[in-house]
């Protein structure tokens, strides 16, 4: 959390800012989270969207003619204050909307950009029908939960899992179809789902579940969830607490510097994220220049998820030559093989949700391995 509290210094200099736009500045509205559970997922996709800006702008803006124009508010991690935020930076007259990394606050906002036709990306959410839900200005920006549940599934079939649990909440989009996903494309690879449980984000005692999957006979070979924080930390210090070892499978909302603070308790667990950085690879080189600028290892992928939108973004702006929100709009549904740091990421021939590849990551005393990555096969994708 030390890390969220500095990067939320950076959105306060940002919130409620309005800055003047000269006649071929482009006007970005930010409706994120400062504050609230979805702050660990907004502000250092900020910080990363903010590395890429000064960037751009440091070279006159994109094209070198365009500069970029930040405008951040809080939206206290509240569907119905994302919207009312949204509405106000309509109102500030921006072209381009950033919305929470949460469908639901996402959707939201996306309902009002839509009418106003102002292109709109999520920082992180990946309900993959959260597009379809807005209409064609509502665009992702990380890997869909449907394509991450069969990265998942299949890892589990390799490992020879047969016998799977699904522990899921109906409180979020995300918390509850990825997992209902998961168990879709599990069992279309022979595995079984023994059970699932339920539970209420932010309830903090799990040990009613615990007590039904340790009472599970015969026991799962593998528990898939995607709870995050508090969350996540609270089941399985409470799972592990109760002698139950069984493997655990997350996905990319646990990928937080209070999971990873957790120690020995989630050696083990796999998740899948956006990206791995390699020996080599784009995503090492911007670690090592966010080492140099802050004097700190990046500690979530999130930081660099959200300068691959700034660089999303110049590709844009670049090909409509524009900063008129249509011709925005239609650039980036076009958008074909944007090179980011985490990976190649299109658009072109999607509904909004981008292609893009899946890391798998294994938690061992606190340092993250590289399982594999690659973008899975169409036909193992569950439908939205």
């Amino acid at each position: 959390m030390k890390m969220v509290l500095k990067v939320a210094s950076l959105a306060a200099l940002l919130a409620g800012t309005a800055f003047p736009a000269m006649a071929e500045d482009l006007l970005v509205g930010l409706a994120t989270a400062q504050t609230g559970g979805l702050a660990p997922y907004d502000q250092p996709s900020l910080k990363g969207l903010q590395m890429a800006v000064d960037e751009i702008n440091a070279k006159g803006g994109i094209a070198g003619k365009y500069p970029i124009k930040l405008v951040a508010k809080d939206t206290r991690s509240d569907a119905a204050q994302t919207a009312l935020v949204a509405q106000e930076l309509v109102d500030d007259g921006i072209k381009i909307l950033i919305t929470p990394c949460d469908a639901d606050p996402s959707i939201a906002a996306g309902q009002i950009t839509q009418a106003a036709q102002i292109p709109t990306f999520s920082f992180c959410a990946t309900t993959p029908t959260m597009t379809l839900a807005v209409g064609d200005y509502m665009f992702g920006n990380y890997p869909a939960d449907n394509v991450q549940a069969a990265v998942l599934a299949k890892y589990a079939r390799e490992k020879g899992y047969q016998k799977a649990y699904v522990l899921k909440s109906p409180d979020t989009a995300y918390t509850l179809k990825l997992p209902e996903y998961f168990a879709t494309a599990f069992k279309a690879k022979g595995g079984e789902v023994l059970g699932e449980g339920t539970f209420s984000m932010g309830q903090q005692d799990f040990s009613a579940e615990v007590t039904k999957i340790k009472a599970l006979d015969p026991a799962p070979d593998v528990i898939m969830t995607a709870a995050y924080e508090p969350d996540f930390p609270a089941f399985i210090r409470q799972l592990r607490g109760a002698g139950v070892n069984t493997p655990i499978l997350g996905s990319d909302g646990i990928d937080s510097p209070t999971t990873f603070g957790l120690g020995s308790l989630v050696d083990g667990v796999v998740f899948t994220t956006a990206g791995f950085a390699t020996e080599g690879s784009p995503l090492a080189a911007f670690n090592a220049k966010y080492k140099e600028k802050f004097g700190q290892d990046p500690d979530t992928v999130y930081i660099a998820n959200g300068y691959d939108l700034g660089k999303v973004i110049d590709a844009a702006v670049t090909k409509a030559d524009s900063t008129e929100a249509p011709a925005i709009r239609d650039a980036i549904a076009s958008l074909e093989g944007v090179e980011g740091v985490t990976g190649s990421i299109s658009y072109a021939g999607t509904q909004g949700m981008p292609l893009r590849s899946v890391a798998l990551v294994r938690i061992d005393g606190g340092n993250r391995s590289l399982v594999g990555q690659g973008v899975p096969d169409a036909a193992d994708v569950p439908a939205p």
